[in-house]
Parts: C-alpha cells; structure tokens; sequence
C-alpha cells in the first residue's frame, strides 16, 4: 500500500511539473509591419505546451493563422571570457509578420497542453501597428543658413543649427538657451556647408570646443522636432574629423531628413548604457560618408527609433576585403588588420527599433544590436521587436548584420549582403528569441560562416534564406530551426557545406537545399546535445538516416539559378570585391529548388507554385529592393 501511495504520489508530482501555468502576456514595442508577444509560464517539464497565433484587421472576421509562439526557457546563453551567463526565462515568444502600417490588428493566442492548463489558455489583444513619423504640418518653419550664406532669406532666419534650435550664444554663451525650439517646429537647413570653428572662441555656428552640438530638447509623438534639408541644394553638416558631430542621447521624438553628415568619428551618439538615451529618434534620407560610425545607442531605455532610406559610408578600404582578425584573415586568405576605421553603419540597443532600406558599405559591421550582455529584467529595457529589413551591405570587414545582444522577436529579413571578410549574420549571443532570419540574400564570405552562431545563442529561426556560402559554425547553439533555405558550398578547401551544433533537444531542420562542395568527404557534420564529438556524412541521404532530420532536404547545384556563378573560392583570391548589379539569385523555373519547400504562415503566403520555392526569392514574385528606396540604380559599382 505504501509502494501504490508513492507512486500516486509520484504521478501526481509528475503531473503538476508537466502541465502549464500562463503567466502574463506581454505585448512588445510595435513596429510598422510587425507585432511581438511574450508570454510568460510555470511548469511544462517536458516542453510539449504549444501557443497557437491567429490574427486579423480589427471590425473584420477573416481571420488569418500566424507562426506559432516559440518555447523558450531553460538554455543558457554564456561566455566565459567576460564571465557572462544567462539561464532564459521559461515561456513563449514570437511575432505577427507582413503587416500593414498604422493599422489596428485583433490578435488570438491559444495555449495547448495535454497535460493539462492551470489558469487562463487563451489571450485576445488588439493592438496597433505604428505609422512612420513625420512632420507636424501646424507647427512653425524656421530657416538655417551656414556662415557665408549670400543672398535672400526666408524669415525667421538663423545662422547655424543652434541658433535657431537653442538661442543665439557664442563662447561662453554657448550653454544659454533663452530661445528654444518647441514641439511641432520644423527647422530647414538650406544648402551649404556647416563646419564648426571649434577652436574658434565665437565661432559663428556656436560650436563649443569640442565641436559637438548636443541636442536636448523634447518633442512628441503628434508634434516631433523636425530638422530637415530645405531642398534648395546639399546641406553638409561637417565635423571637422571631430568625436561626435551630435548628441543627442537626451533627446525625445526628433526627425532629421534629407541632409549629409561628414568627417567626424560618430555623427550621431544617442545613448550610453546605465546613463541616458534618445526615443523615437527618426533619421530619414540623408546620407553618411567619412564616418567612423552612423548612429550609435547602448542605453536600455532608448526606444523606437526610425532609421530609413540612408546611405552609410565608412572609411574602410573599398577596393580589398580585408579582414579585421589578423590571424584568422592570414588563414582565410584574407588581408589581414587589427585596425578598425569605421566601426559600424547603425547600432542600438532597447526595444522597437526599424532599420530599414539603409545602404551601407566600408564598415567593420554593418548594422548591429549591442552585444549588451544579459538583459535588464524589465521588457522595457531590453531590445527586443526590433526590425533589420531591405538593406543593402557591401564590403564589411567583420559581419554584415548582428543580432548580438537581442533578446526577443529580433526580425532580420529581406536583407543583401555582398562581401564580409568573416561572417555573415551574427548571433552572439541571443538570450532566449525568437530571432528571425528570413528572405535573406549572402555572397562571398570567404572566412567564416553564413551564419555566426557563438555563446550559445538561443532561439533562432532561419527560413528561405539564399546563402552562396558554407554554414560552418557549430555552436553549440539551442533551439534553432531551419526551412526553406539554401546553402551553396563555393568549392572551398577543406570545408563541407553545413555543420549542426545543437546545445537542446529542441532543433529542427528541414526542407533545405544544399550544394556539397566537389573533392570534400564530409560534407555534413552533425553535433547532438551533450556530445563532443561530431558525426560526420559524406551525403545527405546518410545524414537522414542518421539523425532523422532534412527527410525532405534535396541536393542541388548552382543550375537552380538562372545565372548565378559561385565567388572564387581560391586562397589567392578571396580578397576580391564582388558587386551586386553583377549577381542575379533568381531562381531558374522548373529547377530542383522551385516548390521544394514548406508553407510557413506569414513567412511565404502567397507563393506561386505547388509549394513555395526555396531560398529568398519566389519565381514570378518582384526582386525586393534593397537600399534607399531613393537609389533606383544599382549602387557599390566599380
């Protein structure tokens, strides 16, 4: 009787560990095409609860399915060199995609449990997109004219930015503000060039003397602080190989448009962690050059910012690809150097932030997440619902896109990059996901990895991604899941074309194209949780067998394209410059890799065939347009 009381006791105890208890829904920073969810749980043991997604435009009743929640919990992102460490926080993470701006969304989630629901199993929210930020049109206009302008002038008229945004102060004056801007203003630059005199004591643009403009003031969502290009020709703010061209990490809710920024290590600092950051920071087709970084903000609190439709040029070699590790370079093949000269297009940090329809070219990276380290406990002050989509990478000396740091509902979709010495989209790490990679284009990585997996990041879905590249870093990571994507090995020595290195028992993989690279053995490499050592397969049809994973996974070559040659994979070679308008990753109709792949709501809705094709791009759907929707040609031509 005592043996059958501890087994009831047992079965009970069991019981309680497995089944689910909801916790609280948290909806995350919108964006203008995507919503994130969190949902926070107790118990499931054995990680079989599921969340169901199901949305539609709010006062209409065709609901539509969405991608369901991702599991999360339990892994353990680390690095011990820093002695960083991070156990996720048990629950559900995921995002609606592909949604309309400035639009009200019903949203349905539904928790599924055999072992049983402890509390409430179902959510409905509704909940906005954002609309892209513009101008107050009531507010007032004010007119910014460089130093030597000549000729008329539209009142009221000021000489240099701070005049108009601060007040008139020279010297000492400076830091008096008697005549501020206020919220709704728009200033317009006109055309010429603002230099500050900064060891000048009454400089005429009222530059202090490190030559830096630090904007502070505060406008709002329905009245933004717009300071914009008044179209009458190029207006150049130049720091003069200054530190910071502007601050602006106390700002609120400003809008810059239409201007270029030079000559200065970073134009825009806007956030520094554990002290201070701008929010709804809006920077609009205007364009970068000289710049040792673009826009820059580590703090936690920063918040939805808008950066779109910018060019972005570094000060790095634009004729070489040179690697920044030196002795990993030497064995790729790659020149080697342990300067760094422009560091990065875009960074940030804190949640709801867009990057979108960016150009960016002669960086070290090319747009990033800090590598914040672990996560405040706050879903405010963590990044998260942050979009990366339509940009155009050219010629990075490290990555071309970093997730580094991100925590949840990171989307990195519809990206090229073309050219990075190392890798190619980083996650190092990310602390629980899910992190989307999907729709993007790579080509010539000839030192590392499609994807840079390292300390151990966790929850990360890749899907429909066209990658002229190996994938071979192992990890180990958790909970990863591939489909529909493409790996084309580029005949690179001593490497076959995909590695597996699962840290979980929670991974997938399947429905993916790969091109075995000729003359190699293994060609697959499989690391399973806890092991050490790698399984290795000289073909797909053994790594199935084996592993149970890719049963639908095909074999192919580069005849899928309809034009589209692999980058020299030749040692001697691999510093060579590649460039988009010579690249064409469409596919050929009727090829190995059309109807190949898998439905994914909201991933490929609307595909044109059977099924949807592998890889970025769709046959019979348009090419995205990558970079400033302004550059209607090909840019980074030789």
């Amino acid at each position: 009787m005592r043996t059958f009381t501890l087994l009831l006791v047992t079965a009970a105890s069991l019981a309680a560990q497995n089944s689910v208890t909801p916790g609280r829904l948290h909806v995350e920073h919108p964006t203008l095409h995507n919503l994130g969810f969190e949902w926070a749980i107790a118990g499931d043991a054995n990680r079989n609860a599921t969340v169901e997604v199901r949305f539609r435009k709010a006062g209409t009743t065709q609901w539509r399915p969405a991608l369901p929640l991702l599991r999360i919990g339990g892994e353990r992102p680390h690095r011990d060199r820093e002695a960083m460490t991070y156990t996720v926080p048990h629950g559900f993470a995921g995002s609606i995609l592909g949604l309309e701006a400035a639009t009200a969304y019903e949203c349905e989630f539904t928790m599924r449990d055999p072992d049983g629901i402890q509390g409430e199993a179902s959510h409905r929210v509704t909940v906005s997109t954002r609309a892209e930020p513009r101008p107050y049109p009531g507010g007032r206009v004010l007119h910014v004219y460089p130093p030597d302008h000549e000729g008329p002038k539209q009142e009221p008229a000021f000489i240099g930015l701070k005049a108009a945004y601060y007040g008139e102060g020279r010297g000492d004056w400076t830091a008096v503000r008697m005549r501020k801007a206020q919220p709704g203003d728009t200033i317009l630059v006109h055309a010429g060039l603002y230099r500050p005199e900064r060891l000048n004591y009454v400089d005429p643009l009222s530059a202090p003397f490190t030559g830096t403009w630090s904007l502070s003031l505060k406008g709002t969502a329905e009245r933004p602080i717009t300071i914009k290009g008044a179209g009458d020709g190029e207006a150049i703010f130049d720091g003069g190989g200054n530190a910071r061209l502007f601050e602006v990490m106390a700002s609120a809710h400003h809008i810059f448009e239409g201007l270029t920024f030079r000559n200065t290590e970073v134009a825009f600092f806007a956030g520094e962690k554990e002290v201070m950051g701008a929010n709804n920071l809006t920077i609009r087709n205007c364009r970068f050059e000289d710049v040792g970084a673009g826009v820059w903000t580590e703090y936690a609190g920063s918040h939805d910012f808008y950066i779109a439709n910018n060019l972005f040029l570094g000060r790095d070699d634009q004729m070489r690809l040179i690697g920044w590790n030196q002795a990993g370079s030497r064995a790729a093949g790659i020149y080697p150097s342990h300067q760094v000269r422009s560091f990065f297009a875009v960074k940030v940090y804190g949640p709801g932030h867009i990057i979108a329809h960016n150009a960016v070219a002669y960086f070290h990276d090319g747009i990033c997440i800090s590598t914040y380290g672990p996560p405040e406990d706050d879903p405010e002050r963590q990044a998260s619902s942050i979009d990366i989509y339509n940009n155009d990478i050219h010629l990075t000396g490290d990555d071309f896109i970093e997730s580094d740091g991100g925590v949840h509902n990171i989307r990195v979709y519809r990206n090229r990059g073309v050219n990075a010495a190392h890798n190619g989209y980083s996650s190092q790490p990310v602390f629980g996901g899910p992190v989307y990679f999907f729709r993007n284009v790579l080509y010539h990585v000839p030192g590392g990895s499609a994807f840079k997996l390292s300390a151990e990041p966790a929850g990360i879905l890749a899907y429909h991604n066209t990658f002229i590249s190996e994938q071979t870093a192992a990890g180990p990571y958790a909970n990863m899941h591939f489909r529909n994507n493409l790996f084309l090995g580029r005949d690179t020595p001593g490497r076959g074309v995909m590695t597996w290195g699962n840290a979980t028992n929670d991974y997938s993989s399947d429905y993916n194209g790969f091109r075995p690279n000729r003359g190699e053995r293994a060609q697959y490499t499989w690391i399973a949780p806890g092991q050490s050592a790698p399984q290795r397969f000289a073909t797909l049809a053994e790594l199935q067998k084996a592993t149970g994973q890719e049963t639908h996974g095909v074999e192919l070559d580069f005849d899928v394209f309809e034009n589209l040659v692999p980058d020299d994979p030749s040692p001697a070679k691999r510093y060579l410059v590649y460039h988009a308008m010579d690249l064409n990753f469409r596919l050929k109709p009727g090829s190995k890799a059309v109807d190949a792949g898998v439905a994914l709501p909201t991933i490929n809705d609307g595909f044109t065939g059977r099924a949807p094709d592998l890889g970025a791009l769709e046959v019979g759907q348009p090419e995205p347009h990558y970079g400033p929707l302004w550059i209607t040609w090909k840019p980074f031509y030789r």
